[in-house]
């Protein structure tokens, strides 16, 4: 997949826009591997294309690359979804993978504890990605799925994401996608987020007050890495009418018992 970025591509880029941050030719073509895997395809090219940042005429060329190569695959009508190989790399990682299994177990011990649906989630790129989900007892469920991408800054994982940026990271990410709202309860307001991130700092959880979804009300405390950086966070979410605030609230350390358990798990 390297070697296809042209020097046309390399003007368009320089020119500026979401684009330019698109990167070299191998970032370009996981970032479009990526977004024409998302849920909801088969995707347009064009769809693709802006989803990964990249110019329309090079994203062409490289999705045309990757259906070639098995890794995605084309409907014929100009949409693109997963192709074979893929789909077998993804199995091969997920089948048996330890990690998977430890997350998937203390997340299931969490969720009989707390009696409320848990998740796993990571930054991946600008979106945090769900890669574990243990559904609750309640009748009434969200509407997350694995493998959903939201946005870092109206869920309680990717405030805890947003949280561990420095200011340069941070303001550079709202450069990029903004902050736009998905309930009347999400914060737009880049003063606004950031004293919130300073409290979730502070405190070491973060919380989605229906910012995300109305009705859905999530706690979530940072997992890191081996080198103590922050790559997501174990959820709780509720239902609103069910649980107060302050009852979830009053869950946060059974929650980081089990984030501090996946410390160093995923890299």
């Amino acid at each position: 997949m390297a070697g296809i970025e042209t020097s046309a591509d390399s003007q368009t880029d320089a020119r500026g826009g979401r684009s330019s941050l698109a990167g070299n030719a191998t970032d370009k073509a996981l970032n479009l591997l990526e977004a024409a895997s998302a849920p909801g395809y088969p995707h347009r090219l064009g769809d693709v294309a802006a989803a990964a940042g990249v110019p329309k005429a090079s994203a062409h060329r490289i999705l045309q690359n990757l259906v070639v190569t098995g890794f995605l695959a084309s409907d014929g009508n100009g949409g693109y979804g997963p192709g074979p190989r893929i789909r077998a790399l993804a199995a091969r990682i997920t089948q048996g993978c330890e990690e998977d299994q430890v997350m998937r177990a203390e997340l299931e011990v969490l969720g009989r504890r707390i009696g409320h649906t848990v998740h796993m989630g990571v930054r991946t790129g600008d979106v945090v990605t769900l890669l574990v989900k243990v559904a609750g007892p309640n009748p009434v469920q969200d509407s997350s799925r694995v493998g959903m991408q939201l946005p870092l800054h109206t869920t309680a994982i990717g405030k805890c994401v947003l949280a561990g940026l420095d200011d340069g990271q941070l303001a550079s990410l709202v450069g990029r996608v903004g902050l736009p709202p998905r309930t009347e309860n999400s914060v737009t307001d880049p003063a606004e987020l950031r004293a919130e991130l300073a409290k979730v700092h502070e405190r070491g959880f973060a919380l989605d007050d229906e910012e995300n979804e109305i009705g859905v009300r999530c706690l979530a405390v940072p997992v890191h890495d081996a080198k103590g950086v922050v790559i997501g966070a174990v959820n709780v979410s509720t239902i609103a009418f069910l649980e107060t605030r302050e009852a979830l609230l009053s869950r946060v350390d059974l929650v980081r018992t089990t984030a501090d358990a996946l410390h160093g798990l995923l890299g």
